[in-house]
């Protein structure tokens, strides 16, 4: 079984619109619904925002259900020029940005665990899946949508993603981000939490992150819109590929 989590049922909308034979299981005022999805046995829930939240949402998951793997998907803020809305970064390493154990340890190192950053599955495939989904965009993607939220020519990389309970939107923000940890793509709220738990319990994951704005002053965006419209179905076109 895999276990696909986001942070806004918006996010995976899509996939549950075409999840069968769904069974609803409810803890820790969470919904996990399992069922059989491009026939793969799957549990989709959302974990709501944040670190913590998605730390307690993976753990519950793992516990609770056979899974072979953990697909955690939803939106990001770009920090890197080369990157556009639109855009899709499957993680590489992930990092918490807000971590500072200083001095017992150093910036950014997790506790006891003494790594800065914790490696996703490798992912050749889920590469060639998401370049698959771009080769077939319009399938999944409203033209009108793509147009609206400035989506011309959408990519996907493979590299670092920071995770950290803030919402970055300043140029400030960016840059030391920029200089403290110059590897990473883009920024979001809790794929190094579900990286940190799945390394813990040894179950592979794997991070897919849709880029939404370019986390900066002219952040404005219509967030439940765009994961709705565009991130739901990102998901639901790489998953696709993915799965079967």
């Amino acid at each position: 079984m895999i276990g696909i989590i986001s942070a806004m049922q918006e996010e995976i909308q899509a996939l549950l619109d075409n999840l069968h034979n769904i069974t609803i299981t409810e803890k820790g005022k969470r919904k996990y619904y399992s069922g059989i999805l491009f026939n793969k046995e799957v549990v989709l829930v959302f974990s709501r925002w944040g670190k913590v939240a998605s730390a307690a949402t993976t753990t519950q998951l793992i516990n609770d259900f056979d899974l072979k793997e953990i697909i955690f998907t939803g939106v990001a803020g770009a920090i890197q020029p080369h990157l556009n809305i639109g855009d899709v970064v499957i993680g590489k390493n992930l990092y918490q940005h807000d971590l500072n154990a200083q001095p017992f340890y150093d910036k950014f190192e997790i506790p006891i665990l003494k790594k800065k950053y914790l490696k996703a599955k490798e992912h050749s495939q889920l590469l060639s899946s998401t370049t698959f989904f771009l080769n077939e965009y319009f399938e999944f993607i409203d033209k009108s949508e793509a147009q609206e939220f400035n989506i011309t020519h959408p990519k996907v990389i493979h590299g670092d993603i920071a995770s950290g309970d803030q919402f970055i939107s300043s140029k400030e923000k960016i840059a030391y981000l920029n200089s403290e940890l110059p590897s990473t793509l883009c920024v979001e709220m809790e794929g190094a939490a579900v990286a940190q738990v799945c390394y813990e319990y040894n179950v592979p994951f794997s991070i897919i992150r849709i880029i939404s704005d370019k986390a900066n002053d002219n952040a404005e965006i219509d967030f439940s819109r765009f994961a709705n419209t565009v991130a739901s179905n990102y998901a639901l076109g790489i998953l696709k590929n993915y799965l079967v």
